[in-house]
C-alpha cells in the first residue's frame, strides 16, 4: 500500500477521535477510534495483499489459478501499455488482478479454446521477474 494511503487514514483517524473527544467521553472515543484503526489497518493490509506466484505448474495471482499448460508467453507491459490495456485496448472478459497504486503489469494470454478469458493481467512491482518465470514455468512444463 502507498505511504500516502497510510497518512490518509491517520489524519482520518486523528478527526475520528476530535470529534468523538468532544462528544462523548475519552475512553469511549479511544475505544472506537482503536477499534475503526483495527478496521482500517485490516482492510488495508488485505487489499494489498494479493498473492502472486509460479510453481508446480501453475501460476496463481489473487483467489484464481491456472495451469502453465494453458497460458503463451507473458509480456511485461510498462505503465503506459498497463494504462491503455486497462482502458481503451481493455478486453471485459479479461481477469485482472489490478492495484491502482502499481503502474506495471504483467499479460499472459490464455491458449485454452474452452475458456472465454482472453488474457490475465497482473498488477506487480517486478513484471520481468515475473514474466521470467511465468516462462521458465512453461518451459518445464
Amino acid at each position: 500500500m502507498p505511504l500516502r494511503w497510510w497518512a490518509l487514514a491517520t489524519m482520518f483517524l486523528v478527526s475520528v477521535l476530535l470529534a468523538f473527544l468532544v462528544a462523548v467521553p475519552a475512553s469511549v472515543a479511544f475505544a472506537v477510534t482503536a477499534g475503526l484503526a483495527l478496521l482500517v489497518a485490516a482492510v488495508f493490509l488485505g487489499y494489498g495483499s494479493a498473492v502472486i506466484e509460479v510453481a508446480d505448474g501453475r501460476l496463481r495471482a489473487g483467489s484464481a489459478h491456472i495451469e502453465v499448460d494453458f497460458l503463451a508467453d507473458p509480456v511485461a507491459l510498462s505503465p503506459e501499455d498497463t494504462r491503455a490495456t486497462l482502458g481503451v485496448r481493455a478486453d471485459a472478459r479479461a481477469f485482472l488482478v489490478v492495484r491502482p497504486y502499481l503502474r506495471r503489469s504483467v499479460k499472459v494470454t490464455l491458449r485454452d479454446p474452452a475458456d472465454p478469458t482472453p488474457y490475465w493481467l497482473i498488477n506487480t512491482r517486478r513484471p520481468d521477474s515475473l514474466a521470467a518465470a511465468i516462462r521458465a514455468e512453461i518451459k518445464q512444463n
